[in-house]
């Protein structure tokens, strides 16, 4: 009997990230799920299940990455989904918001998986996430839509770097029932959903879909997929 899978979901506490950690472990696979806080963490895990565990990792300081990883001993699948969100502008800029946020997505995730890339099974996958700020920018959005717009460079990078690994990036649209846009009012949530051509928002079971699309097809490489229901088209 083939040896189940290992995933590990960076950021897999709440949302998307969850989602993909749960669907892994009902399927019997093994599941590493990261938050900041251990007991967030350790409560997640022993929520999903099976055989899932709850690990520390703080993006923002990469230096202690290497220690905080140190567990992960073998894994098959990488989820760089952990997110934080930045208003700033051009305009009226403040620094430190910035720096956190590229520190977190740019920097944080590649520490990651230059801990990690030598315990992965060579026929491995790696999914980083991006977001539509990247081709679609809104006020507020500078810092957002710059880090966006690494995270493509850095799948093409890593892409290729990392080969036989396969690095892919996923770049959601607005995700209605998720934790952040599900709170918002009906009338802001509906004027999205009327751009776009679908005429629904995605859903967090669309993206932890496309997600596993991108790991386990083995034809798929350095691609950022967008999933956001065609709202670029309009």
């Amino acid at each position: 009997m083939a040896e189940q899978p290992t995933l590990v979901v960076i950021g897999g506490t709440a949302g998307i990230g969850k989602e993909i950690a749960r669907r892994a472990a009902a399927r019997g696979d093994e599941v590493v799920l990261t938050g900041r806080a251990i007991e967030r963490a350790q409560s997640v895990a022993a929520e999903i299940g099976g055989r899932t565990r709850g690990l520390t990792v703080e993006l923002s300081r990469p230096h202690e990455l290497a220690d905080q990883l140190s567990g992960i001993d073998r894994l098959d699948h990488l989820v760089l989904s952990a997110i934080d969100r930045d208003e700033n502008t051009a305009a009226d800029y403040d620094v430190d918001r910035a720096l956190s946020l590229v520190t977190l997505k740019l920097v944080g995730y590649t520490e990651v998986v230059h801990v990690l890339h030598k315990r992965m099974n060579e026929h491995g996958s790696i999914v980083v996430f991006g977001g539509m700020a990247a081709m679609r920018p809104y006020p507020g959005s500078t810092t957002v839509s710059t880090v966006n717009g690494g995270v493509i460079g850095l799948v093409h990078s890593l892409a290729v770097e990392l080969a036989p690994i396969r690095v892919n990036a996923i770049h959601p649209g607005i995700v209605g029932d998720s934790p952040y846009w599900s709170g918002k009012p009906p009338e802001v949530l509906e004027r999205y959903r009327s751009r776009t051509p679908t005429g629904r928002l995605a859903a967090m079971d669309d993206i932890a879909d496309a997600v596993e699309f991108l790991l386990r097809n083995p034809a798929v490489n350095g691609v950022n997929l967008d999933v956001n229901g065609g709202t670029l088209l309009l």
